[in-house]
């Protein structure tokens, strides 16, 4: 820089080369020292060139940009003024941090020269996220070339970045004219080169806008992945302020990117392709590819197809699992013990892929890391995989003709007679038809829809997600938000959450007026209270005097009338068949359906459960 420049100018510098490395999105949680950003990006967003969000709660904010980074397959900023406000955004850095998602933290800061001193709102806040986020501790005299250089990494590398900028002196423009406190970047350098990514599902998402101008298919996929995606050409769904926006393709991510060059496998061991959460279509293409059975989880992207396995997770649990010889494990599964103990076993040979944060699943130690995802030249014989298909085909009808048989009938599902959180699964699941985008939240709505989707059909553009990088409850309404005003011209987008996950971040629905609300369907399994406890060990009833205080946590919020207070549609559900008939509409706007279940007979279902698996599998004794 040829001089130092004011607090106004560096804002609008940095915002000019986060618009330069691909962010069309940018949520600002509003204060006073990061009033420079507001005003521009007001100015931005009335230009056409930027959509700003704004929201009041730093943490929501937060997981509200993580949902429209996981939606959009762009960088998203999130800007904050000083103080605890940066403190607020750790657990939405935390998540992307561990899912690789390009989230960059915008901290508006007191000069270095007030740090230690004593002064309003000031701290120690450059670094403040440690190992989760890089931090570039930016000024008024940092050349324009290093922060240029800084902001376009931020914008490219996956995972979080912190740009912490101290700003002097007068904080707001002198000049009041609002189209001086925005200029687009008049310079368009070639775009950071991005991550080989594979995308969370078979299809480029939807939503991308004219601006992103991607090629319908990456050339290095296979052919057959390029015929699934079906993606357009040019995608004519974001906003037309958004859409005149700026260079194609600047910052987004490919829709697909599939290896070819991956480690050749020897057929011969019996062997299972565990998909977990962001596996993308790799992990079914080498399972169809071999004749291999996939255990993949919903949010895995590789729940698709003919290999795919509704009930994989209760299989894994009978003597199927001691035939296991060798598995493939592609993303970050998380959902189930037997799925931790299968990749965790030191006499099965485990190979696992490393993910989009670098990181290759392994919590035995035992794996032999990979950093794309292996091949094969042929398929194995068809008796193993139909061992796997037959006892899923066989479970998956006793689950269901459990769950409708009548009251007496030996074989029903445990429950009072209302409505089973296996059922109002089975119907989300059916739900999500082509080109729906469906947010899942942790705990039992997850796990509940692990055994009760049925794997989807190819070429029809799902996108399930949630944040599984730690799997917390914290910022599900937010990120869901995000993901769906990530991807506008989705079908439908629907949120699946528990009542506590729901409960947890209701400021997710506070939206002021003016602000983009999507049209987005909240699924919440309302039983008041924490039901995925008394499926654990804190469920015997050996500790059943405290449960209900400790773990349970019954909290009796009237859904309606929060509902009603943050001025979004409610309706109570207590009909499976009205449930079905809701999720096929096509509401305007945000609304709640709460279908209310008991959670007194969880434990009971679970044992249910693997009991039914046991009576589907030959015992090994007997196959010989």
């Amino acid at each position: 820089m040829t001089a130092r420049l004011s607090a106004p100018e560096i804002a609008l510098h940095v915002l000019q080369q986060l618009w330069l490395g691909g962010v069309r999105d940018v949520v600002l949680a509003p204060g006073s020292r990061s009033a420079p950003f507001a005003l521009a990006l007001d100015a931005a967003d009335r230009a056409g060139d930027l959509r700003l969000h704004v929201r009041v709660d730093e943490r929501s904010a937060g997981f509200l940009a993580l949902g429209l980074a996981t939606g959009s397959r762009r960088p998203v900023a999130v800007v904050t003024t000083s103080g605890t406000a940066v403190g607020n955004l750790l657990p939405a850095v935390m998540e992307a941090h561990h899912t690789g998602r390009r989230l960059v933290v915008v901290s508006a800061d007191r000069p270095d020269h007030l740090r230690g001193t004593g002064a309003n709102q000031t701290t120690d806040q450059a670094g403040i996220f440690g190992t989760f986020a890089p931090c570039h501790d930016l000024t008024a005299a940092t050349p324009d070339d290093e922060l240029a250089g800084l902001v376009a990494q931020a914008c490219s590398r996956p995972g979080p970045t912190q740009l912490n900028v101290q700003l002097d002196g007068d904080l707001l423009p002198s000049d009041a004219d609002p189209t001086t406190w925005w200029q687009r970047p008049a310079e368009e350098p070639s775009p950071p080169s991005l991550p080989t990514s594979i995308d969370h599902h078979n299809s480029a998402p939807a939503d991308l806008g004219r601006d992103t101008g991607a090629e319908p298919h990456d050339k290095s996929a296979p052919a057959d992945l390029r015929r699934e995606t079906g993606a357009e050409p040019h995608d004519k769904s974001a906003p037309a302020d958004v859409a005149r926006a700026g260079r194609a393709g600047r910052g987004v991510e490919p829709s697909v990117s599939v290896p070819t060059d991956g480690e050749v496998l020897p057929l011969g061991p019996r062997t299972v392709v565990v998909a977990g959460d962001d596996a993308g279509p790799a992990a079914r293409l080498l399972a169809e590819a071999a004749g291999w059975p996939l255990v993949a989880e919903p949010t895995s992207g590789a729940r698709i197809g003919r290999q795919a396995l509704r009930t994989g997770r209760l299989l894994l649990t009978t003597d199927l699992r001691g035939d296991v010889e060798r598995v493939v494990v592609v993303g970050h599964p998380t959902l189930s013990r037997p799925v931790t103990s299968l990749i965790s076993d030191p006499h099965v040979e485990v190979l696992s892929v490393r993910g989009r944060d670098g990181v290759a699943t392994d919590p035995g130690r035992v794996a032999r890391v990979l950093v794309v995802v292996p091949r094969v030249e042929a398929a194995d014989a068809p008796a193993w995989f139909d061992a796997w298909r037959g006892a899923d085909q066989r479970l998956g009808a006793l689950i269901d003709a459990g769950l409708v048989a009548p009251e007496g009938d030996p074989s029903r599902a445990p429950g009072d007679g209302g409505l089973s959180p296996l059922a109002v699964a089975a119907v989300v699941g059916a739900a999500v038809a082509a080109d729906t985008t469906l947010v899942v939240g942790s705990s039992n709505p997850v796990r509940d829809l692990d055994v009760m989707a049925t794997p989807w059909t190819p070429l029809e553009h799902r996108f399930v997600v949630g944040n599984r990088g730690l799997a917390g409850i914290d910022g599900m309404v937010s990120t869901a938000v995000g993901v769906a005003l990530g991807r506008p011209r989705a079908a439908r987008s629907i949120a699946y959450l528990g009542d506590l996950t729901f409960l947890h971040d209701t400021n997710g629905l506070l939206t002021g007026r003016g602000q983009r609300r999507p049209d987005l369907t909240f699924v919440v399994l309302s039983d008041d209270g924490g039901a995925i406890f008394s499926t654990l060990e804190q469920g015997d009833r050996r500790y059943a005097r405290a449960f209900e205080r400790v773990f349970a946590t019954p909290h009796g919020t009237d859904l309606e009338a929060l509902c009603a207070a943050h001025h979004t549609a409610y309706e109570r559900v207590d009909d499976l068949g009205r449930l079905a008939e809701a999720l096929a509409e096509s509401p305007s706007g945000t609304r709640v359906l709460e279908v209310p279940v008991s959670r007194a007979d969880r434990r009971a279902e679970a044992a249910w459960l693997r009991e039914l698996a046991q009576q589907v599998v030959t015992h090994r004794d007997d196959r010989r």
